[in-house]
């Protein structure tokens, strides 16, 4: 607790613990100091006897990631930088992580350059605490000031393109573009990200690691529709969030999962044993400006429509803002992915590993259909497709859960009934 009221700069220190002393009886006991000294090594330890704070990479909050890649720095060395404010960014498998200065001073040294990469509690840059903001550069006044005398010479005229004519006589070759008869073909190379680099490794490895499978069905969307028309408003007003498609397939597929366990389940590989969940935690696929990412819903059979909704919304805005955390990610037992909301029509989701299955919704289109009473009729249909580890998971165990999904989805009243 003393050591919270030293001051932030080491010099400082003895110069305050004496006036304590002097107006603190307390402070005047016999070895009611012997904690000063090991007060100014903590604070040695954290700014350094010249006050200069050493950022390190900090722990990325999973046992499997140790490491990143720094993106990039947002100040350079002698910049000032207040405390706060994102120093650089460090890329990691799954997740961006901000790298801030937790005090306001000038960087000092940046220790490692963008591209490479950094591991948990690699030194990565100094700042000397307790500088202050330099003033903004003022420009001078003759630059600002209109040039006096004669009129100043105007420029010389850019030079104009070649015409297609002049192009057509003359060969350049650059390690990305080629101009050949005036027609440009242009090529980039951008590097993979991380996590572009993890989520390629972790297709492949589910495709080498499991025997997948799919299984479509088609369901008719005019129940939900006609239930969401009907309930839209109201819904928006008692709960703050919009009612829509996801929130109904994700408790669809968490009352199918528990009727069917073997796809919420998983096999571990190393001790040959399978491992069912009497819980359903559901990723649910939304984009980010790095890629596809997978926050989870927990617990997703004890949760209400308005629940979900409420947590893919606040979970989308989070991805768009590239804010999700690790422990947001990771977990999950199911995943449900909704290529409609591009325009697919139909698509063989693979599997998230380790998970066991996921469940592709896609489009719903205005289709010709057969009618219970034998007419033909217009409906709106969306064909669903669930791809399993068939390993683990017998065709019929698939064709069944996809039944009871489009059973649920095609009169919601089941939902509430549970039946």
């Amino acid at each position: 607790m003393f050591c919270q009221l030293l001051p932030r700069s080491l010099p400082h220190t003895v110069r305050f613990v004496h006036v304590l002393v002097r107006v603190s009886p307390l402070l005047r006991r016999p070895g009611a100091l012997a904690s000063v000294p090991a007060c100014q090594r903590i604070f040695a330890r954290r700014f350094g006897s010249d006050g200069l704070m050493q950022i390190k990479t900090p722990d990325f909050g999973a046992e499997s990631i140790t490491e990143g890649t720094l993106i990039e720095w947002n100040k350079k060395v002698g910049d000032f930088i207040d405390a706060g404010e994102i120093l650089g960014v460090i890329e990691t498998d799954k997740v961006s992580v901000e790298i801030k200065a937790e005090i306001s001073g000038i960087v000092q040294e940046l220790k490692v350059s963008p591209d490479e990469t950094v591991a948990v509690g690699q030194l990565l840059a100094v700042i000397q605490k307790g500088a202050v903001a330099p003033a903004k550069k003022v420009e001078a006044a003759a630059s600002l000031a209109a040039p006096s005398g004669p009129a100043a010479t105007p420029a010389a005229p850019l030079a104009t393109a070649p015409t297609a004519s002049a192009a057509s006589e003359f060969d350049v070759t650059a390690d990305v573009i080629a101009i050949r008869s005036g027609l440009a073909r242009p090529e980039r190379r951008v590097k993979m990200t991380r996590m572009r680099q993890r989520i390629a490794a972790r297709l492949k490895e589910s495709q080498n690691s499991t025997a997948m499978l799919t299984t479509f069905q088609e369901v008719d969307m005019s129940g939900i529709l006609n239930l969401r028309k009907d309930y839209k408003e109201s819904f928006e007003v008692m709960h703050g969030v919009k009612l829509g498609f996801m929130s109904v397939f994700a408790k669809a597929s968490a009352f199918a999962l528990q009727q069917i366990p073997s796809i919420n389940a998983v096999i571990d590989d190393d001790k040959k044993e399978i491992i069912y969940r009497d819980y359903v935690d559901i990723s649910v696929a939304v984009s980010s400006p790095r890629g596809l990412v997978v926050p989870v819903l927990r617990n997703v059979e004890s949760m209400s429509m308005a629940d979900v909704e409420s947590s893919i919304g606040k979970f989308a805005g989070k991805a768009k803002r590239d804010e999700l955390t690790i422990d947001e990610m990771t977990g999950g037992t199911f995943t449900i992915s909704n290529g409609g909301v591009f325009g697919s029509m139909m698509g063989t989701p693979i599997i998230n590993p380790p998970q066991s299955a996921i469940l592709g919704m896609h489009a719903t289109k205005m289709r010709p259909v057969v009618l219970k009473n034998g007419e033909v009729g217009i409906r709106p249909i969306m064909y669903l497709a669930l791809t399993y580890d068939h390993r683990l998971v017998d065709g019929r165990e698939g064709v069944t859960f996809l039944c009871i999904v489009r059973d649920l989805i095609e009169d919601p009243r089941r939902l509430l009934l549970e039946v």
